[in-house]
Formats: structure tokens, C-alpha cells, sequence
């Protein structure tokens, strides 16, 4: 009997400065997931670790007053789902790779504004790794908002890494 692989534990705080890595932004569209992908093999090439950041902001505009603990329990389960769709990523990916990654990979899903959570997250970072998805207007066409944002604002080089051309 084979047994059981041990899912990926996933730290509920940004990764730490104090041990610079590649950090890989994904929320679990295409971009992302091709993003983690040039993640892996930047970390490979740089022999750093992996940090594979998911944000989860339950409410944009904040809650009333004694709310929060009314709904401790629905971001309880947001949280733990978005931790399980990233460990699927990290799987999806591992498996349409020639060699699958074999450093060291750590999952993170942090409560906050997607924004100013990656952002902050790059501090002491080498290298920042973010898909496109360009769903904004034409001012943005080529690059998504937080992809934007990261460009101009990140605290260590961002690689932006576009869709794969067609066929």
C-alpha cells in the first residue's frame, strides 16, 4: 500500500525577509499558475526558496462594528479554501513540468488587501514572479491592476511573465 502524501502546510503570514527567495503571486488563474511556473525555475536556477503568496481579502470596504466576529467563521473557511486551491496549483504545475520542482516551497495565504500584502511581502525578497490578466481598460491592456502596481511599486525586481503564445 502506498502512503498517503502529506499535503503542503500553509503558513497563515507573508514570507520573512530575513530568508530572500522567489516570491510567486497566484490566485489560481492561468497567469498565475504560468507565473508559478517561471517561479520554480527561477528559484532553481538562483537556488533560493520558493514563497507562493495567495491574498484573500474578505471585504474590501471593511466590516461594522461587531461584525468581524459574526463572520470569523466564513473567512475561517475562505482562508482554507484558497489554501487548498493553492496547493492544487502547486500540483497542477508540478505535474505539466518536464522535471517537477524540487526546492524548497513554502505556501503562504494572507488576510488583507491583495495590494498592499504583496507589496510589503516584497521587502527583503530577490525576485518578485507575476502572471498578467488585463482585465482593465486600455491603459492597462498589456498588464492587470496589482501586476501594475507591482511593477512600479515592488521592493525587489519583478518578472512579469505574459500568457504563452497560441499554439
Amino acid at each position: 500500500m502506498a502512503a498517503a502524501m502529506v499535503p503542503l502546510p500553509v503558513l497563515r503570514e507573508p514570507p520573512s525577509a530575513a530568508r530572500p527567495g522567489v516570491l510567486a503571486a497566484c490566485d489560481g488563474s492561468d497567469g498565475s499558475l504560468w507565473a508559478l511556473d517561471r517561479a520554480m525555475t527561477e528559484a532553481e536556477l538562483f537556488g533560493l526558496p520558493l514563497y507562493v503568496l495567495a491574498v484573500v481579502n474578505p471585504s474590501p470596504t471593511g466590516y461594522p462594528p461587531g461584525m468581524v466576529e459574526l463572520v470569523r467563521q466564513s473567512i475561517d473557511l475562505l482562508v482554507a479554501s484558497m489554501a487548498d486551491g493553492l496547493r492544487r496549483a502547486v500540483d497542477a504545475v508540478q505535474a505539466a513540468r518536464v522535471r517537477p520542482y524540487g526546492g524548497e516551497l513554502v505556501l503562504h495565504v494572507v488576510l488583507g488587501s491583495v495590494i498592499e500584502v504583496l507589496l510589503a511581502a516584497t521587502a527583503g525578497q530577490h525576485t518578485l514572479v507575476i502572471g498578467t490578466r488585463g482585465n482593465g481598460g486600455f491603459a492597462r491592456l498589456l498588464l492587470g491592476s496589482v501586476s501594475t502596481a507591482a511593477v512600479h511599486h515592488a521592493n525587489c525586481p519583478v518578472l512579469v511573465v505574459p500568457a504563452p503564445t497560441a499554439g
